[in-house]
Protein backbone atom coordinates (compact mmCIF):
# COMPACT_ATOMS: atom_id res chain seq x y z
CA UNK A 1 0.00 0.00 0.00
CA UNK A 2 1.35 3.63 -1.14
CA UNK A 3 2.64 5.65 1.81
CA UNK A 4 0.49 8.55 0.81
CA UNK A 5 -2.69 6.42 1.83
CA UNK A 6 -4.10 7.77 5.50
CA UNK A 7 -4.79 5.60 7.78
CA UNK A 8 -7.20 6.87 10.76
CA UNK A 9 -7.49 4.40 14.08
CA UNK A 10 -10.39 4.44 16.41
CA UNK A 11 -10.80 3.13 19.69
CA UNK A 12 -14.23 3.04 22.29
CA UNK A 13 -12.05 4.75 24.77
CA UNK A 14 -8.63 5.02 26.02
CA UNK A 15 -8.81 5.42 29.88
CA UNK A 16 -5.87 2.30 30.22
CA UNK A 17 -3.72 0.18 28.58
CA UNK A 18 -5.15 -3.28 28.62
CA UNK A 19 -5.80 -5.57 25.52
CA UNK A 20 -7.97 -3.32 23.20
CA UNK A 21 -4.94 -0.81 23.99
CA UNK A 22 -2.33 -3.34 22.57
CA UNK A 23 -4.46 -3.59 19.17
CA UNK A 24 -4.54 -0.03 18.93
CA UNK A 25 -0.39 0.04 19.61
CA UNK A 26 0.39 -2.28 17.26
CA UNK A 27 -1.98 -1.01 14.62
CA UNK A 28 0.45 2.45 15.18
CA UNK A 29 3.59 0.40 14.57
CA UNK A 30 1.97 -0.80 11.33
CA UNK A 31 0.98 3.18 10.15
CA UNK A 32 2.62 5.35 12.27
CA UNK A 33 1.66 8.20 11.11
CA UNK A 34 -1.83 7.89 12.33
CA UNK A 35 -4.58 9.90 13.89
CA UNK A 36 -6.37 8.34 17.30
CA UNK A 37 -10.12 8.96 16.73
CA UNK A 38 -11.98 8.15 20.74
CA UNK A 39 -15.22 8.94 22.69
CA UNK A 40 -12.60 10.19 26.04
CA UNK A 41 -9.17 9.93 27.02
CA UNK A 42 -7.38 9.67 29.82
CA UNK A 43 -4.20 7.36 29.83
CA UNK A 44 -1.52 8.21 32.20
CA UNK A 45 1.65 9.28 31.20
CA UNK A 46 3.54 5.46 31.06
CA UNK A 47 0.25 4.27 29.21
CA UNK A 48 0.35 7.59 26.16
CA UNK A 49 3.96 6.71 25.48
CA UNK A 50 2.90 3.19 24.29
CA UNK A 51 0.32 4.98 21.85
CA UNK A 52 2.45 8.27 19.72
CA UNK A 53 -0.22 8.82 17.57
CA UNK A 54 0.40 11.97 15.82
CA UNK A 55 -2.76 12.89 17.51
CA UNK A 56 -5.45 12.06 20.01
CA UNK A 57 -9.19 13.34 18.62
CA UNK A 58 -11.92 12.95 21.09
CA UNK A 59 -15.24 13.88 21.65
CA UNK A 60 -17.80 16.28 23.42
CA UNK A 61 -17.97 14.07 26.38
CA UNK A 62 -14.22 14.69 26.87
CA UNK A 63 -15.44 17.79 28.34
CA UNK A 64 -18.78 16.80 30.73
CA UNK A 65 -18.42 16.73 34.23
CA UNK A 66 -16.46 13.29 35.69
CA UNK A 67 -16.31 11.79 32.21
CA UNK A 68 -12.11 11.21 32.51
CA UNK A 69 -12.90 8.78 35.21
CA UNK A 70 -16.92 8.17 35.11
CA UNK A 71 -17.30 7.80 31.36
CA UNK A 72 -19.25 4.83 31.65
CA UNK A 73 -22.28 7.30 32.76
CA UNK A 74 -22.15 8.87 29.78
CA UNK A 75 -22.97 5.39 27.49
CA UNK A 76 -26.19 7.10 26.40
CA UNK A 77 -24.44 9.46 24.86
CA UNK A 78 -21.82 7.68 22.79
CA UNK A 79 -23.58 7.16 20.11
CA UNK A 80 -24.26 10.56 19.03
CA UNK A 81 -20.73 12.02 20.45
CA UNK A 82 -18.94 9.05 18.21
CA UNK A 83 -20.29 9.99 14.90
CA UNK A 84 -19.44 13.55 15.55
CA UNK A 85 -15.95 12.13 14.95
CA UNK A 86 -14.69 13.40 11.44
CA UNK A 87 -12.53 10.88 9.82
CA UNK A 88 -13.59 12.55 6.14
CA UNK A 89 -9.51 13.50 5.62
CA UNK A 90 -8.82 9.52 5.66
CA UNK A 91 -8.31 6.97 3.08
CA UNK A 92 -8.79 3.98 5.48
CA UNK A 93 -10.56 3.88 8.78
CA UNK A 94 -9.37 0.95 10.97
CA UNK A 95 -11.51 0.96 13.93
CA UNK A 96 -11.05 -1.17 17.46
CA UNK A 97 -14.38 -1.88 19.13
CA UNK A 98 -16.20 -3.80 21.39
CA UNK A 99 -18.56 -0.78 22.08
CA UNK A 100 -19.57 2.26 19.61
CA UNK A 101 -15.96 3.07 17.79
CA UNK A 102 -17.51 1.10 14.46
CA UNK A 103 -20.22 3.35 14.26
CA UNK A 104 -17.96 6.85 13.42
CA UNK A 105 -19.60 7.82 9.81
CA UNK A 106 -17.02 7.43 6.86
CA UNK A 107 -17.79 7.82 3.11
CA UNK A 108 -18.16 5.92 -0.03
CA UNK A 109 -14.73 6.63 -1.23
CA UNK A 110 -13.39 5.05 2.23
CA UNK A 111 -12.32 1.74 3.64
CA UNK A 112 -13.48 1.10 6.94
CA UNK A 113 -11.93 -2.01 8.49
CA UNK A 114 -13.52 -2.80 12.06
CA UNK A 115 -11.87 -5.12 14.32
CA UNK A 116 -14.31 -6.11 16.77
CA UNK A 117 -13.76 -7.79 20.46
CA UNK A 118 -17.14 -7.92 20.68
CA UNK A 119 -20.62 -6.63 20.09
CA UNK A 120 -21.53 -4.39 22.93
CA UNK A 121 -21.36 -7.23 25.45
CA UNK A 122 -24.22 -5.70 27.66
CA UNK A 123 -26.63 -4.37 24.85
CA UNK A 124 -26.85 -8.23 23.45
CA UNK A 125 -26.77 -11.46 24.57
CA UNK A 126 -24.95 -10.86 28.27
CA UNK A 127 -27.56 -7.69 29.02
CA UNK A 128 -29.66 -9.90 31.38
CA UNK A 129 -26.42 -10.83 33.31
CA UNK A 130 -25.08 -7.37 33.49
CA UNK A 131 -28.01 -6.03 34.25
CA UNK A 132 -28.62 -8.27 37.29
CA UNK A 133 -25.35 -7.65 38.67
CA UNK A 134 -25.64 -3.93 37.89
CA UNK A 135 -29.24 -4.42 40.23
CA UNK A 136 -31.12 -2.52 37.11
CA UNK A 137 -33.00 -5.83 36.34
CA UNK A 138 -36.42 -4.62 37.78
CA UNK A 139 -38.20 -1.36 38.96
CA UNK A 140 -37.98 1.78 37.00
CA UNK A 141 -34.10 2.70 36.61
CA UNK A 142 -34.22 -1.16 35.23
CA UNK A 143 -36.64 -0.11 32.97
CA UNK A 144 -35.17 2.90 31.67
CA UNK A 145 -31.79 1.04 31.21
CA UNK A 146 -33.31 -1.42 29.30
CA UNK A 147 -34.83 0.80 27.07
CA UNK A 148 -31.69 2.38 26.80
CA UNK A 149 -29.88 -0.77 25.79
CA UNK A 150 -32.48 -1.24 22.97
CA UNK A 151 -32.18 1.91 21.64
CA UNK A 152 -28.52 1.19 21.63
CA UNK A 153 -29.25 -2.06 19.91
CA UNK A 154 -30.94 -0.65 17.26
CA UNK A 155 -28.20 1.85 16.96
CA UNK A 156 -25.40 -0.78 17.05
CA UNK A 157 -27.14 -3.03 14.37
CA UNK A 158 -27.70 -0.26 11.92
CA UNK A 159 -23.80 0.84 12.18
CA UNK A 160 -23.24 -2.14 11.12
CA UNK A 161 -23.81 -1.38 7.90
CA UNK A 162 -21.02 1.27 7.37
CA UNK A 163 -18.01 -1.52 8.12
CA UNK A 164 -16.74 -2.60 4.82
CA UNK A 165 -15.44 -5.92 6.30
CA UNK A 166 -15.00 -7.15 9.97
CA UNK A 167 -12.06 -8.74 11.97
CA UNK A 168 -12.96 -10.55 14.95
CA UNK A 169 -10.44 -11.34 17.65
CA UNK A 170 -11.95 -15.28 17.72
CA UNK A 171 -14.11 -17.40 16.04
CA UNK A 172 -16.05 -17.13 19.20
CA UNK A 173 -16.83 -13.66 18.07
CA UNK A 174 -16.87 -14.32 14.52
CA UNK A 175 -20.00 -15.92 15.58
CA UNK A 176 -21.55 -13.84 17.50
CA UNK A 177 -20.86 -10.79 15.13
CA UNK A 178 -22.91 -13.06 12.59
CA UNK A 179 -25.69 -13.63 14.92
CA UNK A 180 -26.03 -10.17 15.75
CA UNK A 181 -25.36 -8.38 12.41
CA UNK A 182 -25.69 -10.50 10.03
CA UNK A 183 -22.04 -9.84 9.02
CA UNK A 184 -19.59 -12.89 8.35
CA UNK A 185 -16.07 -11.86 9.85
CA UNK A 186 -13.07 -12.87 9.36
CA UNK A 187 -10.33 -13.71 12.28
CA UNK A 188 -7.53 -12.29 13.64
CA UNK A 189 -6.32 -13.58 17.27
CA UNK A 190 -5.20 -10.23 18.72
CA UNK A 191 -1.33 -9.52 19.99
CA UNK A 192 -0.10 -11.17 23.11
CA UNK A 193 3.24 -10.01 24.76
CA UNK A 194 4.93 -13.65 24.59
CA UNK A 195 8.29 -11.91 25.29
CA UNK A 196 7.54 -10.42 28.28
CA UNK A 197 5.92 -14.00 29.51
CA UNK A 198 9.04 -16.12 29.34
CA UNK A 199 9.32 -19.85 30.12
CA UNK A 200 10.28 -21.35 33.40
CA UNK A 201 10.35 -24.88 33.40
CA UNK A 202 10.63 -24.87 37.36
CA UNK A 203 7.72 -24.68 38.74
CA UNK A 204 6.36 -24.70 42.64
CA UNK A 205 3.55 -26.18 44.39
CA UNK A 206 0.93 -23.70 44.06
CA UNK A 207 -2.16 -22.54 41.63
CA UNK A 208 -2.52 -19.50 40.51
CA UNK A 209 -5.22 -16.84 38.82
CA UNK A 210 -5.20 -12.84 38.15
CA UNK A 211 -8.02 -10.71 37.02
CA UNK A 212 -9.87 -7.64 37.87
CA UNK A 213 -12.33 -8.57 40.32
CA UNK A 214 -15.64 -7.76 38.71
CA UNK A 215 -18.79 -10.73 38.80
CA UNK A 216 -17.72 -12.32 35.31
CA UNK A 217 -14.00 -12.87 35.82
CA UNK A 218 -15.92 -15.57 38.37
CA UNK A 219 -12.66 -15.17 40.81
CA UNK A 220 -15.24 -16.13 43.78
CA UNK A 221 -16.09 -19.63 42.13
CA UNK A 222 -12.30 -20.30 42.18
CA UNK A 223 -11.58 -19.49 45.83
CA UNK A 224 -14.56 -20.92 47.04
CA UNK A 225 -13.28 -24.06 45.09
CA UNK A 226 -9.48 -23.94 47.20
CA UNK A 227 -11.49 -23.13 50.18
CA UNK A 228 -12.71 -26.91 49.62
CA UNK A 229 -9.17 -28.29 48.78
CA UNK A 230 -7.05 -27.02 52.14
CA UNK A 231 -4.02 -29.44 50.64
CA UNK A 232 -3.98 -27.05 47.62
CA UNK A 233 -2.57 -23.73 47.69
CA UNK A 234 -3.61 -20.81 45.71
CA UNK A 235 -2.81 -17.74 45.34
CA UNK A 236 -4.49 -14.80 43.55
CA UNK A 237 -3.71 -10.92 42.12
CA UNK A 238 -6.03 -8.56 41.34
CA UNK A 239 -8.68 -5.89 42.73
CA UNK A 240 -11.74 -4.83 42.18
CA UNK A 241 -15.63 -4.25 43.18
CA UNK A 242 -15.75 -8.19 44.37
CA UNK A 243 -12.57 -7.83 46.64
CA UNK A 244 -14.30 -8.39 49.78
CA UNK A 245 -16.77 -10.84 48.65
CA UNK A 246 -13.94 -12.70 47.40
CA UNK A 247 -12.05 -12.21 50.78
CA UNK A 248 -15.00 -13.91 52.82
CA UNK A 249 -14.82 -17.08 50.77
CA UNK A 250 -10.94 -17.51 50.67
CA UNK A 251 -9.85 -20.31 53.84
CA UNK A 252 -5.94 -20.00 55.41
CA UNK A 253 -4.51 -21.77 52.21
CA UNK A 254 -5.76 -19.05 49.82
CA UNK A 255 -3.46 -15.70 49.20
CA UNK A 256 -5.25 -12.64 48.20
CA UNK A 257 -2.69 -10.49 47.13
CA UNK A 258 -4.68 -7.50 45.80
CA UNK A 259 -3.22 -5.19 43.10
CA UNK A 260 0.63 -6.00 42.13
CA UNK A 261 3.18 -4.79 40.01
CA UNK A 262 3.97 -6.46 36.37
CA UNK A 263 6.93 -8.02 37.76
CA UNK A 264 5.37 -9.42 40.42
CA UNK A 265 2.57 -11.07 38.34
CA UNK A 266 5.36 -12.39 35.96
CA UNK A 267 7.00 -14.38 38.72
CA UNK A 268 3.56 -15.80 40.09
CA UNK A 269 2.79 -16.66 36.46
CA UNK A 270 6.05 -18.36 35.65
CA UNK A 271 6.37 -20.08 38.81
CA UNK A 272 2.76 -21.51 39.37
CA UNK A 273 1.86 -25.48 38.66
CA UNK A 274 -1.01 -24.23 36.79
CA UNK A 275 -3.04 -20.75 36.08
CA UNK A 276 -6.87 -21.59 36.47
CA UNK A 277 -9.34 -19.21 34.40
CA UNK A 278 -13.08 -19.59 34.88
CA UNK A 279 -14.65 -16.50 33.05
CA UNK A 280 -16.27 -16.97 29.36
CA UNK A 281 -14.30 -14.52 27.56
CA UNK A 282 -14.14 -13.37 23.97
CA UNK A 283 -10.34 -14.31 23.57
CA UNK A 284 -9.07 -14.35 26.92
CA UNK A 285 -5.55 -12.86 27.21
CA UNK A 286 -4.25 -14.01 30.24
CA UNK A 287 -4.40 -17.76 29.19
CA UNK A 288 -1.85 -17.22 26.31
CA UNK A 289 0.64 -15.31 29.01
CA UNK A 290 0.26 -18.17 30.95
CA UNK A 291 0.95 -20.51 28.59
CA UNK A 292 3.87 -17.93 27.14
CA UNK A 293 5.43 -18.83 30.59
CA UNK A 294 5.27 -22.55 30.41
CA UNK A 295 2.43 -22.72 32.62
CA UNK A 296 -0.92 -25.22 31.74
CA UNK A 297 -3.66 -23.71 32.44
CA UNK A 298 -7.35 -24.91 33.73
CA UNK A 299 -9.82 -23.20 32.21
CA UNK A 300 -13.79 -23.19 31.54
CA UNK A 301 -14.04 -24.76 28.55
CA UNK A 302 -16.45 -21.82 27.04
CA UNK A 303 -15.72 -18.61 24.69
CA UNK A 304 -11.91 -18.20 23.41
CA UNK A 305 -10.31 -20.26 25.75
CA UNK A 306 -10.88 -23.04 23.35
CA UNK A 307 -9.41 -21.61 20.81
CA UNK A 308 -6.33 -21.08 22.88
CA UNK A 309 -5.69 -24.08 25.09
CA UNK A 310 -4.65 -27.41 23.65
CA UNK A 311 -6.89 -29.56 26.10
CA UNK A 312 -5.74 -32.67 27.58
CA UNK A 313 -6.32 -35.44 25.36
CA UNK A 314 -5.25 -34.14 22.42
CA UNK A 315 -1.19 -34.15 21.16
CA UNK A 316 0.75 -31.72 23.11
CA UNK A 317 -1.45 -30.49 25.81
CA UNK A 318 -1.04 -27.22 27.79
CA UNK A 319 -4.11 -27.67 29.91
CA UNK A 320 -7.42 -28.69 30.30
CA UNK A 321 -10.82 -27.47 30.47
CA UNK A 322 -14.21 -28.24 33.13
CA UNK A 323 -18.01 -27.92 31.67
CA UNK A 324 -19.09 -25.82 34.39
CA UNK A 325 -18.96 -22.33 35.95
CA UNK A 326 -19.19 -24.06 39.56
CA UNK A 327 -17.14 -25.10 42.31
CA UNK A 328 -17.44 -28.95 41.86
CA UNK A 329 -16.67 -28.62 38.63
CA UNK A 330 -13.44 -26.81 39.34
CA UNK A 331 -12.58 -29.07 42.20
CA UNK A 332 -13.46 -32.08 39.99
CA UNK A 333 -10.71 -30.08 37.29
CA UNK A 334 -7.81 -29.56 40.05
CA UNK A 335 -8.03 -32.78 40.87
CA UNK A 336 -7.80 -34.52 37.52
CA UNK A 337 -4.99 -32.30 36.66
CA UNK A 338 -2.75 -33.56 39.56
CA UNK A 339 -2.90 -37.07 38.00
CA UNK A 340 -1.98 -35.69 34.56
CA UNK A 341 0.13 -33.11 34.94
CA UNK A 342 3.22 -34.98 33.86
CA UNK A 343 2.39 -35.15 30.33
CA UNK A 344 1.91 -31.63 29.89
CA UNK A 345 5.19 -30.02 28.98
CA UNK A 346 6.53 -26.62 29.83
CA UNK A 347 7.86 -26.10 26.20
CA UNK A 348 4.63 -27.39 24.49
CA UNK A 349 2.57 -24.17 26.44
CA UNK A 350 5.27 -21.81 25.20
CA UNK A 351 5.12 -23.09 21.63
CA UNK A 352 1.35 -23.15 21.57
CA UNK A 353 1.70 -18.98 23.33
CA UNK A 354 3.93 -18.11 20.24
CA UNK A 355 1.04 -18.49 17.54
CA UNK A 356 -0.16 -15.13 19.25
CA UNK A 357 2.82 -12.82 18.81
CA UNK A 358 2.64 -9.04 18.17
CA UNK A 359 4.67 -9.79 15.23
CA UNK A 360 2.17 -11.94 13.69
CA UNK A 361 -0.88 -10.07 14.18
CA UNK A 362 0.93 -7.10 12.57
CA UNK A 363 1.92 -8.94 9.79
CA UNK A 364 -1.25 -10.72 9.66
CA UNK A 365 -3.82 -7.51 9.84
CA UNK A 366 -0.97 -5.49 7.44
CA UNK A 367 -1.62 -8.28 4.40
CA UNK A 368 -5.16 -8.03 5.44
CA UNK A 369 -5.64 -4.25 4.95
CA UNK A 370 -3.40 -4.32 1.81
CA UNK A 371 -5.44 -6.69 0.13
CA UNK A 372 -8.57 -4.96 0.56
CA UNK A 373 -7.87 -1.91 0.09
CA UNK A 374 -6.51 -3.36 -3.45
CA UNK A 375 -10.10 -5.17 -4.18
CA UNK A 376 -11.32 -1.41 -2.70
CA UNK A 377 -9.91 0.38 -5.75
CA UNK A 378 -10.61 -2.22 -8.13
CA UNK A 379 -14.61 -1.79 -7.52
CA UNK A 380 -13.64 2.08 -7.76
CA UNK A 381 -12.68 1.68 -11.33
CA UNK A 382 -14.78 2.43 -13.86
CA UNK A 383 -14.71 0.90 -16.75
CA UNK A 384 -16.28 2.00 -20.32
Amino acid sequence: MSNDISVAIAADWLVTYAGAERVIKDMLDIYPNSDIYTVVENLNDEARSNLPAKKIHTTFIQKLPGAKKKYQKYLPLMPLAVEQLDVSDHDILLSSSHAVAKGILTGPDQLHISYVHSPIRYAWDMQHQYLREAGLNKGVKGFLAKWMLHKIRLWDYRTANGVDHFIANSHFIARRIKKVYGRDADVIYPPVDVERFTLEENKEDFYFTASRMVPYKRIDLIVEAFSKMPDKRLVVIGDGSEMEKIKSKASSNVSILGYQSNSVMLEHMQKAKAFVFAAEEDFGITPVEAQACGTPVIAFGKGGALETIRPYGVERPTGLFFEKQSTDSIVEAIEKFQSICQHISANDCRENALRFSSERFKDELAKYVDLKWEEFQSRKRVTY
